[in-house]
């Protein structure tokens, strides 16, 4: 059994229903028919060029290729995968400006640059060197 999580390129001020809203219809083979977000772009290329999405020795993917669409790449990993893999996903999401998507329990993940969340809602963990100014 997979760990799935997926990255989403929304506009701006995007809350945690847009996210739910557009997984929902990626599930039902509704795609956004436009060009890659470059937000999205940039995400994909970094991501496979640490972990190449093709099977092989090592290959966090359980599924391969990755599903990349114009809004969103979803991602199936092993569940055995290392810690390290999940960071760097979360790291090149964040700087990237997107919203991570976790379906084991529906919890979405927006980029820390976004505003300030309540204290009882997660976000990424930002390392203290790359904390912006206040």
């Amino acid at each position: 059994m997979s760990f799935d999580l997926s990255v989403w390129a929304l506009p701006e001020g995007a809350s945690p229903a847009d996210v739910r809203a557009a997984v929902q219809r990626c599930r039902q083979g509704q795609h956004v028919d436009s060009y890659p977000d470059p937000r999205v772009v940039a995400f994909y290329r970094a991501i496979t060029a640490s972990y190449p999405d093709r099977p092989g020795p090592g290959s966090p993917w359980e599924v391969t290729p990755l599903h990349a669409a114009a809004d969103h790449v979803a991602m199936s990993l092993y569940p055995t995968c290392e810690d390290q893999v999940l960071l760097d996903i979360e790291r090149l999401a964040a700087e990237n400006g997107l919203m991570l998507f976790d379906p084991q329990d529906g919890s979405v993940y927006p980029p820390p640059t976004a505003a300030p969340a309540p204290a009882h809602h997660a976000t990424f963990p930002v390392p203290h060197s790359t904390a912006h100014a206040r």
